[in-house]
């Protein structure tokens, strides 16, 4: 059964939808191009409505440079739109732009309990020792989470494999939203994890994932880098003396290997395995300037359109401000009968 399929079923009378959404609290890289924004292109070819939103809620949980944040979420807006996001296809806004999230937020914080807010295992990895002096935002990140899928009443939700805990807190929420109030409100939206490279890891050490937060440049490609900047770090990435094994297991206890095998197929629309077979035998010193070729080619029309782009911030804020009307046209409804549900008195 398809992920649409499956979430049609668990969701009869519920128009598909999807919602996906990335911070944009730091330069775009390979691993959002390739876990995310390529995936996020691809589903507006499923027939199903697609909203995509650049979380600047969720960035605030730690401080941000506010003339950098804009510049950021212009930027990430551009990356979007050069990796295929087309803004008349699909909705592209930024998360301020429309309040319902934060309203919507702060009723399902009065669902949702502290200690499925304490058990998310990303609020331990990013409080660690100092719980006591993290925002209050970053505590209850999960459930604004909730909020922007389910604002829209969306089905479906493209993540990577460390956010689906979230996505599965959305399900609970909207779970216990309904059981609550006695109604059949808010539907369970069901992660969406596909394709060979869902998990890009770093470049300099296989085992931890590509991430903007990474002190070294060398650890990931970023979309803005140039051709000369990209083959340089695939060449110098982490591997192994081992030439590429004839099947894909063999890959289990060599991380780096894994990873460039991973990121090779992802680009090159092929299973892992497939790139295995292809490579068997050969060592990576001819692997990687092959991988190099593939990755200029794809990357570096992307780049080159989020110059163009981020040369017009006008057209960039336009563009998010159109999107944030039809996001808003689809949630404000959706509020509406949320605030009724639970009580509120409106005069509008």
């Amino acid at each position: 059964m398809t992920a649409a399929a499956h979430a049609a079923a668990a969701n009869p009378g519920f128009s598909p939808r999807i919602f996906s959404g990335i911070q944009p609290s730091g330069g775009l890289h390979l691993g959002n191009y390739l876990g995310a924004l390529k995936r996020f292109s691809e589903k507006q070819d499923e027939g199903i409505e697609t909203v995509y939103c650049l979380v600047d809620l969720h960035a605030i949980t730690v401080w941000q440079d506010p003339a950098r944040l804009r510049q950021q979420t212009r930027e990430a807006a551009a990356g979007f739109i050069a990796s295929g996001i087309d803004p008349t296809r699909s909705i592209l806004f930024n998360q301020s732009q429309v309040s319902g999230h934060a309203e919507l937020a702060w009723v399902l914080n009065c669902v949702a309990r502290m200690g499925w807010m304490s058990r998310m295992t990303q609020w331990k990895d990013k409080a660690g020792k100092n719980a006591e002096a993290a925002s209050l935002g970053l505590f209850a990140y999960p459930s604004l989470m909730a909020a922007d899928i389910l604002l829209y009443h969306a089905t479906m939700v493209p993540v990577g494999e460390d956010q689906k805990q979230h996505v599965e807190l959305t399900r609970d929420i909207a779970a216990k939203f309904n059981h609550d109030f006695g109604v059949s409100f808010f539907p369970a939206p069901e992660p969406v994890i596909e394709g060979a490279a869902t998990r890009v890891m770093s470049l300099r050490d296989g085992t931890k994932k590509m991430s903007k937060s990474d002190p070294s440049d060398a650890s990931r490609i970023n979309l803005t880098d140039s051709p000369d900047a990209i083959a340089s770090k695939i060449r110098k990435a982490k591997t192994d003396a081992e030439p590429m094994p004839d099947h894909i297991a063999a890959l289990k206890d060599r991380p780096e290997a894994k990873n460039l095998v991973n990121i090779y197929a992802a680009l090159a629309g092929k299973t892992a395995a497939e790139v295995v077979h292809q490579y068997a035998g050969k060592g990576f010193g001819e692997f990687k300037p092959a991988l190099v070729d593939l990755a200029v080619a794809t990357l570096g029309p992307i780049s080159g359109e989020m110059a163009r782009l981020m040369a017009d911030p006008a057209e960039i804020d336009r563009i998010l401000g159109a999107g944030a009307e039809r996001a808003d046209a689809i949630a404000a409804p959706i509020l509406a009968k949320t605030l009724d549900i639970v009580g509120m008195v409106r005069s509008r």
